[in-house]
């Protein structure tokens, strides 16, 4: 394939990616993730990943695409903003992790995909790809890295130049040969604000690595068992994830709010008091969060969280 049809196919492609409502496109060369890999297995080795096993699970399948589409030739990146409009009014009240406002990310930029895969199709010609958001083994921080779309910050996250870090990744993995973005250099520089800022100590003195095991999004989304005691006086009154490494990060001082009708929150949970969270009943957490991810936690595993946060 010539370089001047790599370019249109790759051009092409990000237009409408564009389009369909995300906002930054970066494209990588599918290959193994050889350094990834083997990072990953000293993380797992070192049990950062608490409980959660699957994050051991399918390793060959996390660190190489082609095995997750054969003849993979290309990795897509997307990146979705989902900073917010409004924010919760209570300054007393829960907090919740701002991804989780809105309809949940993982059917909404499906949905997106999905449209672009069609319109793949329908441009170019046949062509063998998957989507993925979060549903599968794909190391997605890395790939954006690739694809030239941010750094890992020494919070762990994906930080974008002028942009910051509320925003969700989705990958395509094609069989399709497209043009490469280059990766960018790390801006932290001597920052720690995020390590400085972590209530329970889950991000290394030296930054760039996290024990997840401590995370309090780790704690109140994905533990399912009793938070341990030691994290009592350490949640700072997150219910549902947890945004302070970001909150206090100097590139999300570009935030921008995000344009997606889906990420607005249900009409009642800004103005939700810290009364209407500690007394929230079944009725009302499938009302408000019907199409939220907090669903994932279900209605008992919340009320262990508040219970938690805001002992009586």
């Amino acid at each position: 394939m010539s370089i001047n049809i790599l370019h249109k196919n790759t051009e092409l492609i990000r237009k409408e990616a564009l389009r369909l409502g995300f906002d930054f496109v970066g494209f990588a060369k599918a290959a193994p993730l050889d350094d990834e890999a083997q990072r990953l297995e000293a993380w797992l080795n070192k049990g950062y990943h608490g409980k959660m096993q699957y994050m051991a699970n399918h390793f060959d399948l996390r660190t190489d695409p082609t095995k997750l589409v054969p003849g993979a030739k290309s990795v897509i990146v997307l990146m979705h903003n989902y900073f917010p409009k409004e924010e919760q009014h209570d300054p007393t009240a829960p907090k919740l992790a701002r991804y989780a406002y809105g309809e949940d990310y993982h059917h909404v930029l499906k949905g997106k995909m999905k449209e672009l895969l069609h319109f793949i199709r329908e441009s170019i010609g046949e062509v063998d790809g998957r989507c993925f958001v979060d549903s599968a083994p794909v190391m997605e921080r890395e790939w954006a890295k690739r694809a030239g779309l941010g750094w890992t910050g020494k919070n762990s996250l994906l930080l974008r130049p002028g942009a910051g870090s509320y925003f969700f990744l989705a990958e395509m993995i094609l069989d399709l040969p497209l043009a490469t973005d280059d990766p960018i250099r790390d801006h932290c520089g001597t920052c720690h604000r995020c390590i400085d800022a972590c209530p329970t100590e889950a991000i290394s003195p030296q930054g760039y690595l996290l024990d997840a095991s401590k995370c309090i999004s780790y704690l109140t989304i994905e533990l399912r068992e009793e938070i341990p005691t030691e994290f009592q006086e350490k949640m700072e009154g997150w219910a549902f994830g947890c945004d302070i490494c970001q909150e206090v990060c100097p590139w999300n001082r570009f935030a921008k709010q995000h344009n997606e009708t889906a990420f607005e929150p249900h009409p009642d949970l800004p103005s939700m008091s810290s009364t209407d969270w500690m007394e929230i009943t079944e009725e009302v957490f499938q009302k408000i969060f019907k199409k939220s991810a907090v669903k994932r936690t279900k209605f008992d595993g919340l009320k262990r969280n508040l219970r938690f946060i805001k002992p009586e």
